[in-house]
């Protein structure tokens, strides 16, 4: 049960981080910004810098692909890209929501599983599967097999996306596999590692930024609301507060402390583009 709202609750703050970064913002991706040493750090800049990471990632895609599994294929604006490329692009979301998006942005181009990775069941094969930021959801073991078996003869895995250090030290961070884990897990399988690119400082400013909305809008929209409620309801707001008290201090801990920050992101996560050819 656990498990089931925790998946819930992430594929929520999805959507409702993809229709208020369309809206707020005009971006087209869910994912982190890729910040070159020419573009400044500032949200106005953000849908740039997503573009820029979009590119990094098809840049690093080896010739002679032609066919493309997306996992964790968000809303497919990055699919979308691959097409536009001249690739043939499958979709693959747990998201009803985000599936229906895909094909609405895509049409017939695509095919678009809704399910699990791990609980994908398809006569296709793939010259590259692609994790764009969707590694650190599935299972660590599954995935790796689940890939294996749906790559061609010298296909390739393509994973760009965070992982845990080997840090024993407490951090607010979350997400990621561990990376010794993941190596240990993949050398059991035979895939050559083509390219391993750490682009921690290049993805990292995305965290401050979100740091900076988080305590300059979220926060103290938040506390409005509160004061609102608590003043109109005093009594059932002091009872949802009692019972979920734990929930609430973790979430404001985890959020709203200026905690989460570029160097803590740094000195706990390694952002890495990792490339195996099977």
């Amino acid at each position: 049960m656990r498990k089931t709202y925790s998946k819930l609750s992430r594929e929520t703050g999805l959507e409702i981080a993809s229709i208020l970064g369309r809206f707020f913002l005009k971006l087209e991706h869910l994912h982190y910004g890729y910040w070159t040493s020419d573009l400044k750090v500032d949200i106005a800049n953000l849908h740039k810098a997503q573009q820029n990471y979009t590119e990094f990632l098809i840049s690093n895609i080896p010739d002679g692909v032609r066919t493309i599994l997306d996992v964790g294929c968000g809303t497919g604006s990055t699919a979308r890209r691959l097409v536009e490329a001249g690739y043939q692009v499958d979709c693959l979301s747990p998201s009803h929501f985000q599936c229906e998006q895909v094909r609405e942005l895509l049409g017939g181009t695509s095919q678009v599983f809704e399910c699990e990775y791990e609980q994908l069941d398809t006569p296709n094969r793939y010259d590259l599967v692609l994790f764009s930021e969707s590694f650190q959801y599935v299972n660590l073991s599954d995935a790796v097999e689940k890939t294996f078996g749906l790559l061609n003869k010298e296909g390739f895995l393509l994973i760009c996306d965070i992982f845990r250090k080997s840090i024993a030290e407490a951090t607010v961070m979350r997400g990621g596999h561990e990376l010794e884990k993941f190596r240990q897990v993949i050398a059991n399988y035979p895939f050559e590692l083509i390219k391993d690119l750490d682009i921690t400082e290049a993805t990292s400013p995305n965290i401050d930024m979100l740091n900076d909305m988080t305590t300059n809008v979220a926060k103290p929209i938040l506390h409005l609301i509160f004061n609102y409620v608590e003043t109109r309801y005093p009594l059932p707001s002091k009872i949802l507060r009692w019972k979920y008290k734990k929930q609430i201090d973790k979430i404001y801990n985890k959020y709203f402390v200026g905690a989460r920050t570029s160097e803590e992101f740094r000195k706990f996560r390694s952002y890495r583009l990792l490339l195996y050819k099977k």
